[in-house]
């Protein structure tokens, strides 16, 4: 569902330029409050829209330029092994804040002793196959 206006209390709209890392005409980049791992970035559209499914093409393609500019920064100043990169669409699917955002989280060779099925492991017991 697409809100045309931004909510109070929403803590994706209207962003503090200092916590802005990476931009585009549509959507913007931030570091997680709550990191699962250093340089775990969350990539967001200005406009307030609850789904990665409401975007619209122009948004989705500001979003995915927005992967490849987080990408090269975490390169540059992280230096990680690997990547996740995901999206949470609705409550069911663990989405706490309704504004879409895309997580980017670099990853470590020892972060966990057996990564094989990423990101699988949203549903516990299910990575391994």
């Amino acid at each position: 569902m697409i809100i045309n206006s931004n909510p109070p209390n929403c803590p994706f709209c209207d962003p503090a330029p200092s916590s802005i890392i990476l931009a585009n005409d549509l959507a913007y980049a931030r570091f997680d409050l709550y990191p699962v791992s250093p340089g775990h970035l969350l990539l967001i559209p200005f406009r307030h829209v609850a789904s990665f499914f409401d975007v619209t093409e122009d948004e989705q393609a500001a979003l995915h330029s927005l992967v490849h500019d987080a990408r090269r920064l975490l390169d540059e100043q992280y230096a990680p092994d690997g990547y996740n990169i995901g999206v949470n669409v609705g409550a069911a699917a663990g989405q706490s804040v309704m504004h879409l955002h895309l997580h980017v989280i670099p990853r470590y060779v020892g972060d966990m002793e057996e990564p094989k099925g990423g990101v699988r492991e949203v549903i516990p017991g299910k990575r391994r196959y």
